[in-house]
């Protein structure tokens, strides 16, 4: 049986994306937003994200090819039941960072929290 680490590095960022979509339109915030924090996370501009998306890559060489912003350590805090500055294993990591960022936007943090300083 695969790992919990396995499977999220196995999972297509195409295959997760509808479902930060949905979060947070359906909190009032729109898709240019997220893509505004995914962006501060990984560097990817609207078209490298979508051309992620339409290649089906895997989380594990999504965050391959992302520049990690600096300030991702700076995201702390429980998601899915994990301490996000305890997780071991980087890749992992790097996900709970974009679920904690597509959280935050639904909760209607405000962006400037969201992107811790930029």
């Amino acid at each position: 049986m695969k790992t919990h680490d396995e499977r999220i590095a196995e999972m297509t960022f195409a295959s997760v994306y509808p479902h930060y979509i949905a979060k947070v339109e359906k909190k009032g915030r729109t898709k240019e937003e997220l893509h505004q924090v995914i962006e501060w996370l990984t560097g990817f501009d609207v078209q490298t994200m979508q051309a992620h998306i339409d290649d089906k890559l895997s989380f594990e060489q999504f965050f391959q090819k992302a520049d990690l912003n600096p300030n991702a350590h700076l995201i702390t805090g429980l998601i899915c039941g994990y301490r996000i500055e305890e997780i071991e294993n980087p890749l992992t990591q790097k996900v709970r960072y974009l679920d904690k960022l597509v959280d935050e936007l639904a909760k209607g943090k405000k962006l400037e929290k969201i992107l811790r300083n930029s």
